[in-house]
């Protein structure tokens, strides 16, 4: 995570998701917020009237904040464009995907359930995730499976990518990786 946690403000009015109910908001230029995390190229935001997140497309809006740094986070665990596909390169991309509220990756936090690579006969890869989320019904399963989306899509030879949300098994703590743990101090 970035040691960026402060408070700032916004230098003109911003799309935002509320968090956890997932639905568009907008923040206002000049509203004071404190940055909570900014991880895998996105930015949790607390404001008055509570946690949001801003895409890395909107994070210029965003006082004193370091951009190039938050690319490097955001290409964090992706495969160069010219480089060679693999499933660990698919696990790699998903570890780039983070859950706003919490600071590790969805891979870590137990959250991806199964991925299948099927070379397709026309050519190129077809990626199928299944993963599913800390909470049922919690609004910010649609943004994180498409971000999750979005970062395998972007892998070199990947034709389809589709995330789809599933509860079973329901998810516990338990499912947390090892690493996970360490970040998070439940060793």
């Amino acid at each position: 995570m970035s040691s960026t946690s402060r408070t700032t403000r916004l230098l003109e009015d911003v799309p935002a998701t509320v968090i956890p109910a997932g639905t568009p908001a907008t923040l206002a230029a000049g509203e004071s917020v404190h940055i909570v995390q900014t991880l895998g190229g996105n930015v949790t935001v607390r404001g008055d009237h509570g946690l949001f997140r801003i895409a890395r497309e909107h994070a210029g809006a965003i006082a004193g904040l370091d951009l190039d740094q938050l690319d490097r986070e955001a290409s964090a665990g992706a495969l160069a464009a010219g480089g060679e596909f693999s499933a660990q390169a698919v696990w790699d991309a998903l570890k780039g995907c983070f859950d706003p509220e919490i600071p590790v990756n969805i891979v870590d936090l137990g959250l991806i359930y199964d991925l299948d690579v099927e070379d397709l006969a026309t050519g190129g890869r077809k990626i199928e995730v299944k993963m599913t989320l800390t909470a049922p019904g919690c609004g910010m399963g649609p943004v994180i499976a498409e971000d999750a989306r979005q970062r395998v899509a972007a892998l070199p030879g990947v034709t389809e990518a589709k995330v789809h949300i599933v509860w079973d098994p329901q998810w516990t703590p338990q499912m947390i990786s090892e690493a996970g743990r360490k970040q998070l101090g439940i060793e």
